[in-house]
């Protein structure tokens, strides 16, 4: 089942409508799990980023023995060509795929060369602006190197952030802030985290556990252009907790506030407010 609606696919050379199928029973990615993908979006009539998500999609296919079969600049424009059939002011998400298809050494390795490619798109309304989020510990954690492949935007991976999802929904919560191998926080199950002390604006330091979103690159850009002092360093979940506004970065939505974690209340406050301005005012100049 589609998370959106109004879905085109582009496989083997030709954008198709609908959801179509595009992998086989036998195809390494569906029974070993080498599958990637990244998220772009279409919001406002701005395809902000488009040329790093794709490039990050072909760092995540070799980071999983694969070998990425479409360059950056055609699949920016194959993208464009699937985009231009959506009605003005659709919200729009862009998610290039590679799979392992044939498999290689003693089956569990991918082929290399036998790579499968797709992206989809699905219509899917940006969230309200200021709709807020909550957040609750979670006894799940990022995995490191040694254990999983997490220099990678990996199908393999998600499984983890889905039972971090699942304590949070039956504790009632709408998110979590989960901890590295070490129990620094590290970010929720879906996006990266800030939060504000004091006026200045703190975020994990990227330690090889998360993947340091590109929306969060642009964000901390963007911040210190304008003279906030952005901090990456290592936090605690005590910091969080006497922090004056916390919230979430990501693709999806951009920025998502969080009104409590745990018994621990937030305001939608001025940093949140004013970071939201800030990208859309610069992502004006990504016209699609």
């Amino acid at each position: 089942m589609a998370t959106g609606t109004n879905i085109r696919t582009y496989f083997e050379g030709a954008w198709r409508e609908g959801d179509a199928p595009i992998m086989r029973a036998a195809d390494h990615g569906m029974w070993l799990g080498s599958a990637v993908f990244d998220g772009a979006r279409l919001a406002h009539g701005l395809v902000p980023d488009l040329d790093l998500h794709c490039a990050r999609v072909n760092r995540s296919a070799e980071a999983l023995m694969l070998d990425p079969t479409v360059a950056v600049d055609d699949m920016v424009e194959i993208v464009r060509e699937g985009l231009r059939a959506y009605a003005p002011g659709a919200a729009v998400y862009i998610r290039p795929m590679y799979w392992g298809q044939d498999t290689g050494y003693m089956a569990i390795m991918p082929n290399r060369s036998s790579t499968g490619f797709a992206v989809c798109l699905e219509e899917i309304p940006m969230p309200p602006e200021g709709a807020a989020t909550t957040l609750t510990r979670t006894r799940f954690r990022r995995p490191v190197m040694e254990d999983a492949v997490v220099n990678a935007k990996a199908a393999c991976l998600y499984p983890n952030n889905a039972r971090m999802l699942a304590e949070a929904q039956a504790k009632g919560f709408g998110n979590v802030l989960c901890a590295d191998a070490l129990g620094n926080v590290a970010e929720s199950a879906t996006a990266n985290v800030f939060m504000v002390k004091d006026g200045e604006v703190f975020t994990p330091a990227p330690n090889g556990t998360f993947l340091a979103g590109i929306t969060r690159a642009r964000h901390i850009v963007n911040m210190r252009k304008a003279g906030m002092v952005v901090h990456e360093t290592m936090l605690s979940f005590d910091d969080f907790h006497s922090a004056d506004e916390v919230f979430l970065s990501g693709n999806m939505a951009k920025v998502t506030p969080v009104s409590a974690f745990d018994t621990t209340t937030y305001q939608v406050g001025p940093v949140t407010r004013r970071l939201r301005e800030m990208y859309w005012d610069w992502a004006a100049g990504s016209r699609l």
